[in-house]
């Protein structure tokens, strides 16, 4: 059995053998990536990283981050850190004014044409 599989899941970067702290996602619409605690599920979307790839992580020019800064004492992520990181996602997705002519089941997050990359978990 590898080291990996005994540590739980690895850096998605090339070559790396650490284990993944944090999880990063990109929201091309809005040039944002967002970087916080480990996702519960690994998502094909999602990108997990180990400490030097999170704390190297570089985005083009023009674009930003929302980070949140993990302590060592963590051991995956909270309900509070996963509503944190889905109303800041929801938040930059909104459109700045909703469309009147909206159907009774078309909501503003149908209109985004992608499904979202975070799932509610329950306790």
């Amino acid at each position: 059995m590898s080291s990996k599989a005994k540590l739980g899941r690895g850096c998605s970067r090339v070559g790396c053998r650490s284990s993944a702290t944090m999880t990063l996602t990109y929201i091309y619409a809005e040039s944002t990536a967002v970087v916080g605690p480990l996702a519960t599920f690994s998502e094909p979307h999602a990108y997990d990283l180990c400490v030097m790839h999170g704390e190297r992580l570089k985005v083009p020019h023009g674009w930003s981050v929302i980070k949140q800064e993990l302590s060592g004492e963590e051991h995956g992520p909270s309900d509070d850190d996963l509503m944190a990181i889905a109303d800041a996602v929801r938040e930059v997705a909104m459109p700045e004014k909703v469309d009147e002519t909206l159907s009774a089941h078309e909501t503003p997050q149908s209109q985004i044409g992608r499904r979202g990359h975070l799932r509610a978990v329950p306790s």
